[in-house]
């Protein structure tokens, strides 16, 4: 499997990994903001953080999949409406903690 990195890039694409590679950080740092969530709540911001910090790091790369619905998932705008969920949801969290 060969992976490229897209020459086309613009400011999005940098921006998310940026975004995507910030909350992994913070996430590092404070695991507590996701594991004092009750575990129905849980499961949903695992998923959607695995979603968008996932979209976020693949942006820069060009997707391989040749399915419509994995592309269309990993590319703006919902790659990025994934990861200002996640973002809002990881500030909200801390700021009410």
């Amino acid at each position: 499997m060969r992976v490229a990195i897209s020459p086309q890039g613009n400011g999005w694409t940098l921006g998310a990994l940026l975004l995507a590679a910030a909350l992994a950080v913070w996430l590092l740092l404070q695991p507590s903001l996701i594991q004092g969530l009750a575990w129905p709540l849980r499961l949903p911001a695992v998923l959607l953080g695995a979603w968008a910090l996932g979209a976020g790091f693949i942006g820069p790369l060009e997707p391989p999949s040749r399915r419509r619905w994995l592309r269309r998932a990993a590319s703006p705008p919902w790659n990025l409406a994934a990861l200002g969920s996640f973002a809002l949801l990881l500030a909200v969290r801390s700021l009410s903690a």
